[in-house]
Order: C-alpha cells, then structure tokens, then sequence
C-alpha cells in the first residue's frame, strides 16, 4: 500500500514504466559501446588532422569539427547518465528507482538517435 502511494506520482511520467524487470542485462553493452564511439571519435579526430583537415583549413572543416565535437559532448552526457544507471543497478537499488533511471537515459539516447536522423537528413536536402 505504501509502496503504491509512493510512485503514484512517478506512474504519471509518460515514457517511465515500473515493471517488474530485476535486471537491466543490455545496459552494460551500451556503456561499452558509447565508450567504444567516443574512442573512435577521437581516432578520427586523429586521423583528419594527420591528413591536414584542421579546424582553421576552411568553413567545411571547422563544421565538421563543430558538428562532431557537438555529438560527443552529447554522446558523454549520455555515457553519464548510463554510468549512473549502472551504478543504481550494480548497488542494488530499489527496482523502482533503477527503472526510473534506466528509463529516462532510454529516452535521452532515443531522442539523440531522432535529432541525428534529422541532422543527417537535413545535410542531404542541403546539398
């Protein structure tokens, strides 16, 4: 009864579900690969300057290093917010809680997927 009134509040947060999950067996996968892009964001980085495109080559390189420098700022937030979802679900939190968490990091990583696909989709109806 307690535990119902309690997350009354939090059942009226659209997107959040209080489901009976124990365990969150993906959300380790997805720390290693937000990590795994940033690395190679940077070993790309690398790799445009080792070719010579730096940021003051010319606009087109600076929009590139503004656009991807963007996305990993982004991308960090998100590997944040997966740390903490992982660190609610390795101290074994209460479930309610670890739900929360695991569901509102899920709707920051969907809303970054929905603003690349736009971001992309605008460069190609620039061109």
């Amino acid at each position: 009864m307690a535990r119902n009134a309690a997350l009354a509040q939090v059942r009226s947060i659209p997107g959040v579900s209080l489901g009976e999950e124990r365990s969150f067996p993906w959300l380790g996968a997805t720390i290693l690969l937000g990590f795994g892009f940033l690395i190679g964001q940077w070993m790309a980085w690398g790799e445009l300057k080792g070719r010579g495109f730096l940021v003051n080559t010319n606009p087109d390189s600076s929009f590139i290093y503004l656009l991807t420098a963007t996305h990993a700022v982004h991308l960090a937030g998100g590997v944040i917010a997966l740390l903490w979802a992982g660190a609610t679900s390795l101290l074994q939190r209460p479930i309610e809680g670890r739900r929360i968490v695991v569901d509102v990091t899920a709707w920051y990583w969907h809303f970054m997927a929905v603003l690349w696909i736009y971001v992309f989709a605008l460069l190609v109806f620039v061109r």
